[in-house]
């Protein structure tokens, strides 16, 4: 090497430091490249994505053949760098052309490419990885070498190299995160969805049901003239049909088939307990998850639900369209069923709020983040919160909203008004 000229060692030198930097970038790439996507371009027939894949499946041995290219150029660029200093200014100078050295390939070789590596990783990836399958076969014996070594010395402090092991797939957390940082890459109308359908796991049929009050049925004690104008009225399709209590249900009696009897006036009381009890209802136990129910209704061929709990006793009802608005949104009008009254905002900006309304339908409707793991609606978030059936004029502060008791009867919360609660002005100078 000392038969060298200075121009040939320094065009020596400043290969080994570009090959230096290019380790340092790619190793950086590869290591941090989204592995979902490179498997989706991978699928599709893109040959880089291909051999980037192949050699991330065994991690050991790519770092071990990065690092091994990486310390070979390394410490050939220190002695170019030594046989250069002697050679022009002699060994006197050794100290500054080793300290230089470092400083140049810390700037050039090391921090400058592995910044490049994390912020374009797919780029590099796709262009390194063939190269690095073509420098996998040449040095293949070294590798193999470098890679036994490093894993049995890994084996005597307790770690296992085991590909298959490899943690690779996302939990539900995860997969959250990723629908919510894809923002330019997915409409907010479908990431909602794909949220959506995260969260059948968390929610129960407890949280959406339409509360047992408010379930539509008929009553076979009332007088025909009241039922048979009730189903002339009535918007829905399918009414529960029971004897004084929604608790002794008779069926369930679609409006289709007794619509021609009615207009024909040869609709009564008998035939219409028949014709709903050709239709047995269908329980589910309020704690029943929304991603199991929806397999339940497909199984059973099924539309709509009766809730109950662990006495038996009917909470509410649920229906295919309330557990599809979870992922799509309502059909209707928003949260229709889980706002009894809509929402109605004043001029100063203050909402005037049923407290009967569903917690989770306010937040979804209004943007608020009211605690929704306890009360499932308004009310019961207030009392939960007052300990007691509270006066009209009493106020509560919850998340960012002070809510004002506006109507109460014996056992509820009707109405309250909702204002955002003002945060306390900083004053100068940050106290």
């Amino acid at each position: 090497m000392e038969a060298l000229s200075p121009p040939v060692l320094i065009a020596l030198l400043l290969a080994c430091l570009v090959l230096s930097a290019l380790f340092s970038g790619t190793e950086t790439a590869l290591m941090s490249v989204n592995r979902y996507q490179l498997r989706t371009q991978a699928r599709a027939g893109n040959r880089s994505a291909q051999i980037a894949t192949q050699l991330l499946e065994r991690p050991d041995r790519l770092i071990g053949l990065i690092l091994l290219g990486n310390n070979l150029v390394n410490n050939l660029a220190a002695t170019l760098v030594a046989v250069l200093v002697i050679a022009l200014f002699g060994d006197q100078w050794l100290a500054l052309g080793a300290g230089l050295l470092t400083f140049v390939m810390l700037i050039f070789c090391e921090v400058g490419p592995k910044t490049v590596g994390a912020l374009y990783p797919r780029r590099l990836a796709l262009l390194a990885a063939p190269a690095y399958l073509v420098l996998g076969v040449v040095l293949w014996p070294l590798v193999w070498l470098v890679n036994r070594v490093t894993n049995a010395a890994l084996r005597l402090v307790g770690v296992r190299v085991d590909p298959a092991g490899q943690e690779t797939a996302l939990t539900q957390d995860e997969l959250r995160t990723v629908v919510a940082e894809s923002a330019q890459l997915i409409p907010q109308r479908h990431q909602q969805m794909l949220i959506g359908i995260l969260d059948l796991e968390r929610i129960t049929v407890a949280d959406i049901m339409i509360p047992r009050q408010e379930i539509a049925g008929i009553d076979l004690e009332d007088d025909w003239d009241t039922i048979a104008r009730q189903i002339a009225e009535t918007p829905h399709t399918r009414l529960a049909v029971y004897r004084g209590d929604i608790d002794d249900l008779v069926g369930l009696l679609h409006l289709r088939r007794v619509a021609q009897a009615l207009a024909r006036g040869s609709l009564d009381k008998a035939m219409l307990e028949r014709l709903a009890r050709e239709r047995e209802p269908y329980f589910v136990p309020e704690s029943t998850r929304l991603n199991v129910q929806l397999l339940n209704f497909q199984r059973e061929r099924r539309r709509l639900a009766f809730v109950v709990d662990e006495y038996g006793s009917i909470q509410g009802m649920v229906t295919l369209e309330d557990l599809l608005g979870e992922i799509v949104g309502e059909f209707t009008r928003p949260d229709a069923r889980a706002l009894p009254r809509g929402p109605e905002r004043d001029a100063d900006g203050s909402w005037r709020v049923d407290a009967s309304s569903s917690v989770r339908a306010l937040n979804r409707l209004l943007g608020w983040r009211l605690p929704s793991d306890g009360p499932r609606t308004l009310n019961g978030l207030l009392l939960a919160h007052f300990g007691e059936i509270p006066a009209p004029g009493a106020t509560a502060e919850i998340d960012a909203w002070r809510f004002e008791v506006l109507e109460v009867d014996d056992s509820s919360v009707l109405t309250v008004r909702a204002r955002p609660i003002e945060a306390p002005a900083t004053e100068p100078g940050g106290r």
